[in-house]
């Protein structure tokens, strides 16, 4: 241990961590800490956070409402692997909003959480396969991973694994469409009619937002083919307003799932749907054909209930939504204006609560598009962000309820500044 102490964080990191991270954010960032809309490296340096813990912190971190709430409930217990008020709350709090949920399962991942949607929607309707996008992520599973990044275009509708480790037979399962193409899913439908379970989407994928009319589009296709439509709502549940995606696309699907948001920094997630779909769930269909058994030693657990509720409670509250759209649109605005202005080949792609920079020429429909982005210039306009205070994931801004005007001002700074270097490294052939 006095070894250990000796060394830097980092190396630390390197002895015990594959590639010396938990697998999420470069290994050169360690957060120490956390309030509002700022965050604290190792080092002291203090960053405006459109990271966000990668979207959980919707209303910013160590939020009072949310610490009291957590003090009170650990001086009553963590977890008892049984039902609790927190999360019988919760689930009625989401039911309350979120216009598919009939019936709510708790999970701890959003991984988890669309794993068991799939295997719901196949045990509802005994069909072995699920309808996906090119570029849309879904967890990890094996069933998941299929074309999640893909590197080339073309390869639908047979998926490409993005993992070693899964077996061949998985991609028997699995069909893949390019995203905002209807025609594409009703040509898929068409054929496999009598082997598809669901059509598995993120109503926003990742960073795009879906075209008018191609939800609506894939809601009535579904019916006509008596195929469940499923929305992965883990990123844009509780962010785009209090009824996810679904009400702020006007689509209602008949299964979602959820997470981030519903934890409040905690890990929680869930399945959420008709009340005919989710009663495979129940121990009582056991011995039926259709009984979907689902147990997390978590799950539920009061903890992440009633942050998750403290949360909820601060978005229901007037104006917080209009608030943080207006953020987020001051923010897009401003960096389409930067990018004009220094003649930077770029669209800005998303909605106010989530978006980011894709450097292109084209426009951004689906993830073929997202390929033909200047990945190197992505990257160094992230550095170049970090450098001067801001810091953003990859490929996302996550803007937080937290962020304030003089955070909007330092921002735009931060951007102007990094879209003007990343001009001049492009005219002395720095960058590609």
């Amino acid at each position: 241990m006095a070894q250990g102490a000796q060394l830097s964080i980092r190396q630390r990191a390197a002895r015990v961590l594959p590639g010396g991270t938990f697998g999420n954010v470069s290994g050169d960032l360690v957060i120490v800490r956390g309030s509002g809309s700022r965050v604290w490296d190792d080092e002291g340096r203090e960053y405006i956070d459109y990271l966000i813990g990668s979207g959980p912190m919707l209303i910013g971190h160590a939020h009072p409402e949310v610490t009291s709430a957590v003090r009170s409930q650990l001086e009553a217990g963590t977890t008892f692997f049984a039902s609790n008020p927190e999360g019988i709350a919760l689930a009625e709090a989401i039911i309350d909003a979120v216009p598919v949920a009939e019936k709510v399962r708790f999970t701890s991942t959003g991984s988890e959480a669309d794993a068991f949607a799939m295997r719901l929607a196949r045990a509802h309707t005994g069909r072995p396969k699920i309808l996906k996008f090119e570029g849309g992520y879904h967890g990890y599973s094996d069933y998941a991973l299929m074309s999640l990044a893909p590197k080339t275009s073309g390869n639908s509708p047979r998926p490409i694994p993005d993992s070693a480790g899964i077996p061949d037979t998985v991609r028997d399962t699995i069909l893949v469409a390019p995203f905002n193409d209807a025609g594409a899913v009703e040509s898929l439908l068409k054929e496999y009619r009598s082997e598809i379970a669901a059509v598995f989407l993120e109503p926003m994928q990742r960073l795009i937002p879906p075209q008018p009319g191609f939800l609506a589009a894939l809601r009535e296709l579904t019916r006509e083919h008596d195929v469940l439509l499923v929305f992965d709502e883990v990123v844009t549940g509780f962010r785009l307003g209090m009824g996810g995606a679904q009400e702020y696309y006007g689509v209602v699907p008949d299964l979602c799932t959820l997470g981030k948001v519903i934890g409040g920094g905690f890990p929680l997630a869930a399945i959420a749907g008709r009340e005919d779909i989710m009663a495979a769930f129940d121990s009582d269909q056991a011995g039926t054909g259709r009984f979907v058994p689902q147990v997390g030693t978590l799950s539920g657990n009061p903890v992440a209930a009633v942050a998750g509720l403290a949360t909820l409670d601060v978005l229901s509250r007037p104006g917080t939504f209009g608030r943080l759209f207006d953020t987020g649109r001051r923010l897009m605005t401003a960096l389409e204006d930067i990018l004009a202005a220094n003649g930077v080949e770029g669209r800005v792609v998303g909605e106010p609560p989530l978006f980011d920079v894709v450097f292109t020429k084209g426009t951004v429909s689906n993830h073929r598009d997202m390929l033909a982005g200047n990945t190197a210039m992505l990257k160094r306009f992230n550095a170049l962000l970090g450098e001067n205070g801001v810091l953003k994931a990859d490929s996302k801004i996550y803007v937080s309820t937290a962020i304030s005007d003089d955070d909007i001002t330092r921002t735009i700074a931060a951007m102007d500044v990094a879209i003007s270097r990343l001009a001049r490294d492009c005219v002395a052939g720095l960058l590609p």
